[in-house]
């Protein structure tokens, strides 16, 4: 590893947290200064940015600034304790919207909104995380932060499933979006499918496989 530190370019698989994927990178580089670059949840895939070293950890608030690309399915109709497809079902109907509705609703979220975090979301509230005041049952006041959705492209409609290319500023919750769009359609949504294919310049095509990263680390920080 250089002086500066290195960034990892990481394909998170699913399943696991970004911590799990800190962790594992902490025993390969057998280093303990390591962090991430925006955190991804256990269901989602994609590009994680994993900071080693000092060099690279102190480029931490650059790195959250970044804008990012996911690739995302919401399910019309589903709605969720955690608006995504691992929380406690609230809502399950079959429903259908037409296709100019769905493109009406889904533009107006084009550009500058308010969006008020999930409460099961790693953003803090008076020093803890809001996921533990949901699992403990509390509900916390949350205010809404302006996020900027760059563009919204409909890749493809199969029944309820409506798939979407998301390119967003940080700080965007695209489960909030999915929330949010399904409310003001009033069928309810969440997230089923969540893929992150880019942080700023780094892509999930030069993403390396967390399977493959002790194989390759010699090499990466030669």
């Amino acid at each position: 590893m250089t002086t500066q530190g290195t960034i990892l370019n990481i394909n998170k698989p699913t399943g696991i947290s970004s911590f799990s994927v800190v962790r594992k990178v902490r025993k390969i580089s057998n280093t303990k200064k390591v962090g991430h670059g925006g955190t991804l949840d256990p269901f989602a895939s994609g590009v994680l940015l994993v900071l080693v070293g000092r060099g690279a950890t102190s480029r931490f608030e650059e790195l959250l600034r970044l804008t990012k690309i996911y690739h995302a399915t919401f399910r019309l109709g589903l709605q969720t304790d955690t608006h995504d497809i691992e929380g406690e079902v609230v809502q399950d109907e079959r429903v259908s919207v037409s296709r100019k509705v769905l493109i009406s609703t889904v533009n107006d979220y084009v550009g500058k909104i308010e969006q008020t975090p999930p409460m099961y979301s790693a953003k803090k509230i008076s020093g803890k995380r809001l996921y533990e005041y949901a699992r403990n049952g509390v509900k916390v006041q949350r205010e809404p932060a302006e996020v900027e959705i760059h563009d919204i492209v409909i890749t493809e409609v199969k029944g309820r499933d409506i798939h979407l290319e998301v390119t967003c500023s940080a700080g965007t919750y695209i489960r909030a979006l999915a929330r949010d769009i399904g409310k003001d359609m009033g069928t309810g949504a969440a997230v089923t499918e969540l893929t992150r294919t880019a942080v700023g310049e780094y892509t999930i095509d030069n993403a390396i496989p967390l399977k493959d990263l002790e194989g390759t680390w010699n090499s990466i920080t030669a």
